[in-house]
């Protein structure tokens, strides 16, 4: 029994959650009694350092404009990266943004022109293709390839793609959501040898990072491409570790100089953003400096939940394959042994299973037939939702 408590069922409703309060908005055909697993953020509380950090910043009873710009906020960042990965950031190469996506879209902005072209792999996270589209941006899938088990990188098809003049970015998921891949360091090599021989810009979305199922490493993108770090951007946050969506902070790590200036300008001189809340300073410093043991536990208990998964669909639902994530509180899962089309296996789980899920088809054309699935809830809900789909099949 561990020190942490993953079981506790924490009643969300009327706290203004998106993902319990705002439930039918996942989906048209969502009802209000849908079990809700889409938003990726915990149902778990967060760990106790970071609510008395909070505690301790209410008590001061003054909330004016802060700044993260500080040298205790920059060393628990620091330390984090060095303790759990062995990387050692330049402390003056981190930047803030209120968050990963809104990172990724001011780059692209500054990296590229309208009409050039980012590589992306899908099935992957939504906004990638969505926002890139809404910027006047043109999308190029480096489609992952899937065997019926395991998700690959086709290095093939991304040579070719790489090679087209237009082409200036690759956004990279790592460790990669939704297929749950934790890439391995040839992996990471090759996609990084391809995108020097092709002058491309690397956005390395890195959140999901902390979260590592058992047996498998991370390896940061800038370990492995040292020598090209200076066209390598690595988006991390404590959101998706330490359950801290709403605090809006994420840390972009930017080593090149000229870039930096770019960074500042978007952010700073063309949209004034300004710098994060005190709450979201408070927790982030609380989170890297106390709350390793949290994130040990809660990967423990996930990897027990992804078990918990598995053997429910081998007995219960064998038709139903789980594409076992590497990292992520994530699971894939692959409906496609039921033969039923998109608007079938939507109605299935929104309105007869009652299970809100995101469909698989909103992560590119991929994704057709799968269900994404957020495991990190006490496994009494992921009991309920499984139970949902087999009395309902």
């Amino acid at each position: 029994m561990g020190k942490y408590n993953f079981d506790k069922v924490v009643n969300r409703e009327n706290t203004s959650c998106v993902k319990w309060d705002f439930r039918t908005r996942c989906n048209e055909k969502a009802t209000k009694d849908g079990l809700p697993l889409w938003v990726a953020d915990m149902d778990f509380e967060c760990a106790q350092p970071i609510i008395d950090a909070l505690h301790k910043r209410v008590e001061h009873k003054i909330f004016g404009y802060s700044s993260n710009d500080t040298k205790e906020y920059k060393e628990s960042v620091y330390s984090w990266y060095k303790r759990r990965f062995n990387l050692e950031l330049e402390k003056d190469n981190i930047f803030y943004s209120p968050g990963v996506v809104p990172a990724i879209i001011t780059l692209i902005k500054i990296l590229t022109n309208e009409d050039d072209k980012v590589i992306i792999q899908q099935p992957v996270y939504t906004p990638f293709e969505l926002k890139v589209k809404n910027n006047n941006r043109e999308v190029v899938s480096n489609s992952l390839k899937y065997d019926g088990q395991r998700y690959e990188m086709d290095f093939e098809d991304l040579r070719e793609k790489a090679k087209d003049p237009k082409a200036k970015v690759m956004l990279l998921c790592s460790p990669h959501n939704p297929v749950g891949r934790v890439w391995k360091e040839e992996e990471l090599r090759t996609v990084i040898e391809i995108c020097m021989e092709n002058d491309l810009w690397i956005i390395s979305d890195e959140i999901h990072s902390d979260l590592i199922r058992k047996g498998n490493k991370h390896i940061p993108t800038l370990e492995v491409g040292n020598d090209y770090k200076d066209k390598i951007i690595t988006c991390t946050a404590p959101s998706k570790t330490f359950n801290l969506a709403g605090m809006h902070l994420s840390n972009i790590i930017i080593n090149n100089k000229k870039l930096q200036q770019q960074w500042l300008f978007e952010i700073k001189d063309k949209l004034d953003i300004g710098a994060p809340s005190p709450f979201a300073i408070a927790s982030t410093i609380a989170a890297y400096n106390e709350c390793e043991d949290w994130i040990d536990e809660l990967n423990e208990y996930l990897d027990g939940n992804i078990e918990f998964i598995d053997n429910y669909l081998k007995k219960n639902l064998a038709k139903v394959k789980l594409v076992k994530p590497e990292g992520t509180y994530l699971a894939w899962l692959d409906f496609n042994g039921y033969g039923l089309n998109k608007a079938e296996l939507e109605d299935f789980m929104f309105k007869k299973a009652r299970v809100l899920f995101n469909q698989g088809y909103s992560f590119g054309k991929e994704g057709n037939g799968f269900v994404r699935v957020n495991a990190a809830c006490p496994r009494y809900i992921l009991e309920e939702a499984m139970d949902r789909i087999k009395n309902n099949l």
